[in-house]
Order: C-alpha cells, then structure tokens, then sequence
C-alpha cells in the first residue's frame, strides 16, 4: 500500500499505550487514528475511523481481543489486524489463528520492531515469532466442556459457587461438580491452578 498508515490502537494500559502512540508518531508513514482500551469498542471505532491497521492487545475488558478482531475482520475486512501477545500465552495465539489472525508482536519485542510489524500488517505480510508459533501450536483442543468452560471462566472472575449457580441456573452441587471435573481434566492441583492452566492454554 501506498500513503499514510491509518492506526487504530486497542490497549488498555495507560503507560505501555501511551508508549505505544509515541513510538509510531516517530514515523513519517503511520498516523494513530484512534485509542480505544476495550475491546468492546474496537469495532465501532473501526467504522468509524476506517484504520488501516488495528493495534490489538489480547487482554482486554469487556471483550477479549481476540473476539474482538474476529469481528473486526468481518465488519470491516479492509482492516488488517497485528495483536500484542505475551511469551507466557502460547495457547491465546493459537486461539487468534484459528480465528484467521495473522499478524503477532510479542509486547516486550524491541520498540524498532514496531513501526515494521505495522507496515508488514498493512502490506498484508504475516507476521509471526517463530518461537511464538511453535509453542501455541502444542496446545490441542480444549479438554473442557463448554458448560465446564462456562463455570470455570465465572470462577476466573471471582465469583463463588453460589455466585455461579444463581447466574447460570444451576445448584450450587452442581456448579462445584463442573469445577472439580475442570480441575482433573486439566491435571491441575485446585481450582486456582485450573484457572491459570486454562488462560495459559486459550481455552478461557
């Protein structure tokens, strides 16, 4: 492509956002458009703005960002999307190229790698961290059922047994039996430890 680099940015950390902005303001080429910190509002921004590139962190509120640029690439497929990952979340980049996601930048890369990784994205060229790749392919399918996702997603929340039950109808037996079957097909010691196996692996 020719011409300015229209960016919208999805990040809501004040400082590693405002980081962000600054470095691309550097370049000649890319203009941010946008900020948005949820990823609820990554979409509406994007037809409102029309990016070239969305700047996409995977962990938003509200709404993930994955979910978030899945959406994205059906609203609004002129839009090309780079998501900001971290070494320590193989199973989320998984998730993000299953949803057709082809563009990665690992948040502690050099700051030079940036302003690359946004023209190589608008180009349409994937960019991937090979190591990155590498180990979110070994992560399988989720052992989980989706009601066992369900409950354990609430639980990552903090919310109790009884919390969960009244919210999704069930007994609180119930909702502990769901648990505890998420804590063995995980091979994890308790629940806390179910949770943090299952984030780590993108199946919450």
């Amino acid at each position: 492509m020719t011409g300015v680099i229209r960016v919208l940015l999805a990040e809501d950390m004040h400082m590693i956002r405002a980081a962000l902005t600054a470095l691309l303001r550097l370049e000649p080429d890319i203009e941010v458009a946008g900020e948005v910190t949820r990823g609820d509002e990554i979409v509406p921004a994007a037809l409102r703005l029309r990016p070239d590139v969305a700047i996409v962190d995977i962990d938003l509120p509200v709404l993930d960002g994955i979910t978030a640029a899945a959406s994205l690439r059906s609203e609004l497929p002129s839009c090309r999307i780079l998501v900001l990952t971290a070494l320590g979340r193989p199973g989320q980049v998984r998730r993000a190229l299953e949803a057709g996601i082809q563009a990665f930048l690992v948040k502690d890369a050099p700051g030079e790698r940036l302003a690359d990784a946004v023209r190589r994205t608008a180009a349409g060229l994937r960019v991937l961290d090979p190591e990155l790749v590498a180990s979110a392919l070994q992560y399988g399918e989720s052992p989980l059922t989706p009601r066992e996702t369900t409950v354990l997603r609430e639980a990552a929340r903090g919310s109790s047994a009884e919390d969960i039950s009244a919210r999704l109808h069930l007994s609180a037996g119930t909702v502990r039996n769901y648990l505890t079957s998420a804590i063995t097909k995980t091979g994890a010691r308790n629940k806390i430890d179910a949770i943090r196996i299952a984030e780590d692996a993108g199946w919450l």
